[in-house]
C-alpha cells in the first residue's frame, strides 16, 4: 500500500542547528532514503524550499487569486515528503518514525488513494 509521509519541522528550529548539524541530518535523510529504495520501498522524496518560497492559489467564481506564504499559519512548515510502498499503515509508521526529521519536527502519513 501507498503511504505519503509529509515531514513538518519548525523552520527556525532547525535553521538555530549549527550549519554542520544541519547538514548531518541532511545527510542521514538522504542515507535513509537511498537504504529505503534499495528495499524496494521509496517511491519517491524530495525536500522543499522554506515556506517563503511558497505560492497559495485560489479558484473563487472563476477567478485565480495567489497569496506568498502557505494557506494556514502554522508553528511547523511543510518541509518535505516521502511516498512510500509497504505492506501496512505499521510499517509506515516504522519508515516515519526512522526518519531523522521526527526526531525535532513531525511526520504525517497518509495512505494514498488508489
Amino acid at each position: 500500500m501507498k503511504y505519503l509521509c509529509l515531514v513538518y519541522v519548525e523552520e527556525k528550529v532547525l535553521n538555530a542547528f549549527p550549519s554542520d548539524q544541519r547538514a548531518t541530518i541532511s545527510e542521514e535523510a538522504m542515507s535513509y532514503c537511498d537504504k529505503l529504495q534499495r528495499a524496494g520501498r521509496l517511491l519517491a522524496a524530495s525536500p522543499l524550499h522554506p515556506v517563503e518560497t511558497a505560492t497559495t492559489v485560489r479558484v473563487r467564481e472563476g477567478k485565480t487569486s495567489t497569496t506568498d506564504g502557505p494557506f494556514a499559519e502554522t508553528k511547523e512548515q511543510l518541509g518535505g515528503f516521502l511516498l512510500i510502498d509497504v505492506p501496512d499503515l505499521n510499517d509506515a509508521i516504522r519508515v516515519a518514525a526512522q526518519f531523522p526529521a521526527a526526531r525535532f519536527g513531525s511526520v504525517e502519513v497518509r495512505p494514498v488513494k488508489e
